[in-house]
């Protein structure tokens, strides 16, 4: 079985095409995640609490959808510099996901603490609902 991107590192006289055909194969699901992330922040901005919110997944959204954009114009011209503002959008698309998901953790973490917290107390105080 062979890998059909293992002549990538072989031959240093690759042309762009042949360097992004991996991640441009995937362009048509970065712009369908990224418009199913625009319509998530679109419905999540329905709410009042949303609203506050709902420019997050509206943001990454546009970020995957510019990414493909740019994509498609580096395979298509070979212009290196559309190539870099392709990364430099995934780029920032992913350090929005990761710094989302720390903040997620670290809520998670201080939820599990209040509740911990609350269920010792219920117990020493011998509030704790039992039959």
């Amino acid at each position: 079985m062979s890998d059909q991107y293992a002549s990538l590192g072989q031959a240093p006289s690759h042309s762009i095409n042949d360097l992004i055909q991996p991640l441009a194969s995937g362009k048509g699901w970065m712009k369908f995640v990224g418009i199913m992330f625009i319509i998530q922040g679109a419905i999540t901005a329905l709410t009042i609490v949303g609203i506050l919110i709902a420019w997050l997944p509206i943001w990454t959204g546009v970020l995957l959808v510019q990414s493909a954009g740019a994509l498609e114009n580096a395979q298509r011209s070979g212009d290196v510099f559309a190539l870099k503002e392709s990364f430099s959008k995934l780029r920032t698309y992913f350090v929005i996901q990761g710094v989302l998901y720390l903040v997620g953790i670290a809520l998670m973490v201080l939820y599990f603490m209040f509740f911990a917290a609350r269920f010792a107390t219920m117990m020493k105080t011998g509030a704790f609902p039992h039959h």
